[in-house]
């Protein structure tokens, strides 16, 4: 089944997606189906020497290798009981195509981004947790993986180079505030030591564009110049309660917002995104291992802050 091909294409800024619910050892979890680009049939790997324990071989079904990562084995869940029936998500996302392991998919989901709830910290591994957020569907509770911090696990090399970013030593400190929204803990740390060290000593976090979205609005309601507090805005798409698309939209919608500097940096930028973020007004659009990029386009947009 080739999902690229659903046809089910959702208006720019509505805050909602769609999940792709697929099980492991009868537990359910999601994907959003924007990351997917076909489902598979599971077949007999090629193994690879010296590959992550997660890591189950390559397959080529047709022109294209893809790698298998072992999801159940990832999790720590069983096997599939009927292995036949087994099926491979291919996944395109932050660059690569990766092939992930599932014993079943169930059905497509159009959900709000707002009806995903964020999980405690303590839940699925706290801060370095695996489920960036649940919801509830016709009483099961999906579980929604945080599929960069996967691929980052079981292969580093894909996530983030930090030999792209410049010596802290050969910048000058930059006191212009920078709010990012971003739901994954490792990236949120990736992204804050990647500003910092390029200088950036002002970094306001958030973990989704619902917090903020209110940190804007709490800005505002103090009055005054709206730059004295935050000169840019970094924020990922996918994220539990308000997705990235919709920020932007709300941002420049706003009169007292329109001229701040939005930076869409998220694993999702492809054409069709690319498109979208334009729509909404982003500024830029990068993926999120462009990390050097990310620096060379914030010095551009600041440098016009009066």
């Amino acid at each position: 089944m080739n999902v690229s091909q659903t046809n089910i294409l959702l208006e720019t800024g509505t805050n909602e997606l769609e999940l792709l619910e697929f099980t492991i050892a009868g537990k359910s979890f999601g994907i959003n189906v924007a990351k997917v680009q076909e489902l598979m049939q599971a077949q007999p790997p090629q193994s690879v020497p010296h590959s992550h324990p997660c890591v189950e071989g390559i397959f080529q079904p047709r022109q294209d290798v893809y790698t298998i990562i072992d999801l159940a084995g990832y999790l720590g869940l069983p096997p599939a009981e009927h292995p036949d029936k087994d099926l491979y998500i291919i996944t395109n996302f932050n660059k690569i195509c990766l092939a992930f392991h599932v014993h079943t998919v169930e059905n497509i989901h159009r959900i709000s981004w707002h009806a995903i709830e964020k999980l405690d910290e303590v839940v699925y591994g706290g801060g370095e947790g695996v489920v960036t957020g649940v919801v509830k569907i016709e009483g099961r509770i999906i579980a929604i993986l945080d599929f960069e911090k996967i691929t980052y696990d079981v292969s580093p090399v894909t996530g983030i180079q930090f030999s792209d970013i410049p010596e802290s030593s050969s910048r000058s400190a930059v006191s212009m505030p920078i709010l990012v929204a971003e739901d994954s803990a490792l990236l949120r740390k990736m992204i804050m030591e990647t500003l910092q060290n390029a200088g950036y000593t002002k970094v306001v976090l958030t973990t989704n564009g619902s917090e903020a979205w209110r940190f804007l609005c709490d800005v505002k309601e103090h009055g005054g110049d709206v730059f004295d507090e935050i000169c840019c805005v970094i924020t990922d798409i996918e994220m539990p309660q308000m997705d990235g698309h919709h920020l932007t939209k709300l941002i420049k919608s706003d009169p007292q917002l329109a001229r701040l500097p939005v930076v869409i940096f998220s694993s999702l930028i492809n054409e069709e995104m690319r498109l979208k973020g334009e729509e909404v007004g982003a500024d830029s659009q990068l993926s999120k291992p462009e990390i050097g990029r990310l620096l060379q386009e914030l010095d551009r947009l600041l440098i016009n802050i009066d």
